[in-house]
């Protein structure tokens, strides 16, 4: 029996695939080496941080079930940027890393997907056309669209010093065949790198020489609703020391990176112990963050210590850190190498532009991060579903949020390094907060068959009381101004306002807040909506589909080649590819205008 989609993987990718493909009422099945490893943290055992909360906060909106899984495994949330506007503050929020697992798959089982083990070998291709998957052990698993979400185990090798081995990540084998396949129908693939820390046994850090984060009380959540030990425990701060940079500098010769085996690329921005000691000579120390893996685990994970130096050396540079004089390493830290696709190859739908039906998400197109796994996978899984109904593919414009500007990113501007979120990349960011996700992604989840219209009354119930507390305080009179007006003043806030003039009717702290935002922040909110229209103005001009670059007159060599190469839909798209100029555009909308 055949499939409609077939999901390559059970990562933060292949989990949201697998659960939006299955919302829209298609038979999935999600293939894994080992299910019991489905929704694993390989890495840091948290979920958010800045850009990536916003992503989680996204993904919640277009009723995808990480932020739910987060919520539910809370063992610790701070809200990041606290100090700094609304536009930048993000949840943080750490969960038990093994509990986090067990409530993805349940959550995975509350809609008829099926899990199957097994490791596909290679996509299922006759005469062109897409007809599903083949694994190892011979199987063909027949299906109208696939998504492949293999994180780094595509031709992964884990690297311990000098020595290496075949590894998608520590203990587990790689995708040994899939790679060649995906080269067969066309994709380019590339080497990345990452790397995850050492973990530390905890009976032997000295807590007390380590400076403590307690959570924040009450916590915060993604969903509105925390777990029940949101609040439970705190996390550590550390630093390295002289003997730390010492060590690390007389053994690079120990290092794959520095010796030059490994040759995939790393993550600028997080880079390996080794790498910020070399790169931040000047500094004296580095921060490290230590947090628990979980209520009952054993563990902790040393954040900022990523390493691919020898075992050995790790124990010394790890006893070199205040509180771990002691420490005993139960996990040692590795890098990874493995294959990437180059995103500029698919649709802003995530779409192969080679192969119709081949969708990918996560990790394999160049990313990095638990959070922007998630979010490419349920745009992937969503559309996987849309083309096995036969339907049109859909996609978040760059101005709708986040996940809009990652997949742009990615899609219409590629990337040499692992790609990491962050709120400096998204233009409309006081637009787009994790706190109005709802109101402007709700609408087109259940558009798309995502979420209920119960839910979609709900958010226009919320924000119809908003706009009538606003109206409100715009006829409110307070010291000779309006309540608008005096709220706007640095030294007001809406909770005193609230004291003197209550509303007839209370709103829920999320209402008030909005309430806040949108009067403090009016006039720099006014300007990020004119230069939304600036941009659609932009994306109100589309480039024909076979148009010929080469030929229009006034374009640069570079923008011909560019342009030709990653095919943008519209002018604004043209205009984010990287080395493109303002002449170019202006001949290109010449152009257009002359065929037009």
């Amino acid at each position: 029996m055949g499939y409609d989609v077939v999901v390559v993987g059970g990562g933060h990718a292949g989990l949201e695939a697998a659960w939006a493909a299955a919302a829209l009422g298609v038979r999935v099945a999600l293939v894994t080496v080992n299910p019991e490893r489905i929704g694993t943290m390989p890495c840091n055992p948290a979920v958010g941080g800045p850009g990536k909360s916003q992503l989680v906060a996204e993904v919640v909106a277009l009723g995808g079930l990480m932020g739910r899984a987060a919520d539910a495994t809370a063992i610790h949330t701070r809200m990041l940027n606290r100090s700094k506007g609304p536009a930048v503050q993000s949840l943080r929020v750490q969960v038990d890393r093994d509990l986090y697992a067990l409530k993805a798959q349940e959550i995975l089982a509350e809609r008829p997907i099926e899990v199957l083990r097994g490791e596909v070998a290679a996509l299922w291709v006759e005469g062109g056309k897409l007809l599903g998957v083949r694994t190892v052990d011979g199987r063909g698993i027949p299906a109208k669209a696939v998504v492949v979400a293999g994180g780094t185990f595509l031709g992964g090798v884990v690297w311990y010093g000098r020595r290496s081995r075949p590894a998608g990540r520590q203990g587990e084998p790689p995708a040994r065949f899939l790679s060649q396949s995906l080269k067969a129908v066309g994709h380019t693939l590339r080497r990345f790198k990452t790397g995850t820390p050492p973990r530390i046994r905890a009976d032997s850090v000295d807590f007390e020489r380590l400076e403590v984060v307690p959570p924040e009380v009450p916590p915060g959540s993604f969903t509105g609703n925390p777990g029940p030990f949101a609040a439970k425990l705190p996390t550590w701060q550390t630093r390295t020391t002289e003997r730390t940079h010492r060590l690390i500098r007389e053994n690079l010769h120990l290092s794959p990176l520095y010796a030059g085996d490994i040759v995939g690329i790393g993550p600028r921005y997080c880079p390996s112990i080794e790498d910020k000691v070399v790169r931040f000579a000047d500094k004296e120390s580095h921060l490290l963050f230590v947090e628990p893996d979980g209520l009952a685990t054993s563990e902790v994970y040393l954040q900022g210590f990523s390493s691919s130096l020898p075992p050995e050396l790790q124990e010394e540079m790890v006893r070199s850190l205040p509180g771990f004089e002691r420490a005993v390493i139960q996990r040692y830290a590795y890098a990874v190498e493995y294959d990437s696709l180059d995103p500029t190859e698919l649709t802003r739908g995530l779409q192969s532009r080679f192969l119709p039906g081949l969708f990918a998400a996560g990790q394999v197109n160049g990313t990095s991060g638990y959070e922007e796994a998630a979010a490419q996978g349920l745009l992937a899984g969503l559309n996987a579903a849309r083309y096995a109904l036969g339907l049109p593919e859909v996609h978040l414009p760059r101005e709708s949020g986040y996940i809009g500007v990652l997949v742009d990113d990615l899609v219409g501007r590629g990337t040499d390094e692992p790609y990491r979120m962050m709120t400096s990349r998204v233009e409309l960011r006081l637009l787009c907060r994790a706190d109005n996700a709802d109101e402007r992604l709700i609408p087109l989840a259940v558009a798309w068959g995502l979420r209920s219209k119960e839910d979609l009354a709900r958010v226009e119930a919320k924000y119809r009381r908003v706009a009538e507390e606003l109206r409100r305080l715009e006829a409110l009179r307070i010291e000779g101004v309006s309540g608008l007006q005096w709220l706007r003043r640095p030294e007001n806030t809406y909770e005193a306002l609230l004291e003197r003039f209550p509303p007839p009717s209370p709103l829920a702290p999320e209402e008030a807040y909005q309430v806040e935002v949108r009067a403090k922040y009016a006039g720099y909110i006014e300007r990020q909506e004119r230069l939304r229209e600036k941009m659609r103005d932009l994306e109100a001009h589309p480039i024909p589909e076979g148009l010929d670059f080469p030929k229009v007159p006034g374009l640069s060599r570079e923008a011909v080649e560019k342009l030709s190469r990653l095919r943008p839909r519209t002018v604004a798209e043209a205009a984010r590819v990287p080395g493109i100029r303002d002449s170019d555009l202006t001949a290109l909308l010449v152009h257009l205008r002359r065929l037009a």
